[in-house]
């Protein structure tokens, strides 16, 4: 993608998330890696990397990034990922190939910052679940505190003009429209929205909604894109199934502090 003659120098990022990799899926990928990378400058990966959170899932998936992609892949963990309790596992694997998993870390590419976590469940709003009652729906509050914490630390690690948030649940509402109404506050929390609104955040993606929309607006009118694998196919069956966003580099001379 060639850039007028005097433009700002832009990084380019191909988020994708819910790629669900099996012990089975060997060459079902590196394509689309390969794809990504004539595309971008960075792979965002936005969680449900593997199926069921298995090493030899990772490991497959590991291969497919080290045959396919050229350019450098930060990622986050799914609920997916956690389901058979070795996230560490997952983690460490795809590690050994180059990708950066963030849960609540921060990390920098060519002047742009990105703050990773998982994000959890929980509700929107008004209607958001609350601390109250049995230690149970306190405990699953908690987690979504926690996740919600760790993507304001990792956002205010960054000295960054320009930051960018990778989630698997989804901050906002209006990219889950098309899911079953019952399931919505179990793809999603405000408390996200409610962090990322205390930091200049460029562009935020999420995965883990399969058929839901594929763009809308947070707070401060703030870009959200639904990454997820299913939905970028259904809805985008002639693109590519990744989405590119360019991120103006903005020199650190010129942060809003």
């Amino acid at each position: 993608m060639d850039r007028p003659q005097g433009a700002p120098r832009a990084l380019r990022v191909a988020a994708v998330g819910d790629v669900h990799c099996k012990r089975t899926s060997s060459g079902e990928f590196r394509g689309l890696f390969a794809q990504a990378s004539e595309l971008a400058d960075v792979l965002a990966l936005c969680g449900d990397l593997t199926d069921y959170g298995l090493p030899e899932e990772a490991e497959v998936l590991a291969s497919e990034l080290a045959a396919g992609a050229r350019i450098p892949v930060v990622a986050v963990l799914g609920n997916h990922d956690f389901e058979s309790g070795q996230p560490d596992a997952v983690r460490r694997i795809l590690s050994h190939v180059g990708v950066t998993v963030l849960d609540g870390e921060a990390y920098e590419q060519e002047g742009v910052g990105f703050a990773g976590a998982k994000g959890f469940a929980g509700g929107f709003g008004e209607r958001a679940l609350g601390a109250w009652g049995e230690d149970a729906i306190k405990a699953f509050v908690k987690e979504a505190v926690n996740e919600a914490f760790k993507l304001e630390t990792a956002l205010g690690r960054l000295t960054t003009a320009q930051r960018v948030v990778l989630l698997h649940y989804s901050p906002i509402r209006e990219t889950l429209v098309g899911e079953p109404p019952e399931v919505l506050p179990f793809l999603g929390s405000s408390r996200l929205e409610e962090a990322i609104a205390r930091f200049p955040v460029a562009v935020i993606f999420h995965g883990h909604a399969h058929h839901g929309a594929l763009a809308g607006r947070a707070r401060n009118d703030v870009p959200v894109f639904n990454v997820s694998l299913p939905v970028l196919r259904e809805r985008l069956p002639d693109a590519p199934p990744v989405r590119v966003v360019e991120v103006p580099v903005v020199p650190a001379t010129t942060e809003a502090r």
